[in-house]
């Protein structure tokens, strides 16, 4: 099975280049959505977060509020770092065994881990190839802005923190522009996903 990580910056297209693969067939893995489920009570981060944080960043239900817990660790780059400590390691062996089972049964699968800091965490490496998702800054702070509410100083506050897309394209091995009509995009995916599958076959 061929191991490929997809990755990009703030509103870069990354999860709409992700769900066209999962179309294509490929199994696509959402390092975010696995970051959520291990702060979810019973997962492997829960406990260890409220101990570091407090229990001041839960909900009257007993659960995480991960707005509380991102306005915390946000602008404070040692609380950060403490949070990705606890949040990293369980998400990476999920990554893992959720890979390891469709090898299994997929062994001439792409199975493809989608993640944000793929580069700046150094897991990159893990994977035979890395496709960036990149569009202009002006389009992600419009998609932003328009998908999650925030203001433009919030969304360049975020972008002053995360590494340039200039610099991820260095690391790439496939660059998706997604900052053309969606039907642009997807050609370009699908190109990408007839590479992946000859590199496969």
């Amino acid at each position: 099975m061929l191991r490929v990580g997809l990755t990009g910056g703030l509103a870069s297209g990354k999860t709409f280049v992700g769900r066209a693969l999962a179309d294509l067939g490929c199994l696509v893995i959402g390092a975010d959505e696995l970051g959520h489920r291990t702060l979810e009570p019973d997962g492997e981060a829960f406990e260890s977060t409220v101990r570091e944080f407090g229990a001041g960043i839960l909900k009257a239900d007993g659960t995480i509020d991960r707005l509380k817990l991102g306005a915390l660790v946000f602008h404070d780059r040692e609380k950060l770092a403490k949070l990705n400590a606890l949040v990293h390691p369980p998400v990476w062996a999920r990554e893992r065994q959720l890979l390891d089972e469709y090898a299994a049964t997929h062994p001439h699968g792409i199975g493809v881990v989608e993640a944000a800091i793929l580069i700046e965490a150094g897991s990159y490496r893990n994977y035979a190839k890395l496709i960036v998702a990149v569009c202009s800054e002006e389009q992600q702070i419009e998609r932003a802005m328009s998908r999650d509410g925030m203001t433009r100083e919030q969304v360049l506050d975020r972008l002053s923190r995360q590494m340039p897309l200039a610099e991820k394209i260095k690391y790439a091995d496939y660059v998706i522009d997604t900052s053309g009509a969606k039907e642009n995009t997807l050609e370009q995916t699908r190109a990408v996903y007839h590479s992946l599958a000859a590199l496969n076959s």
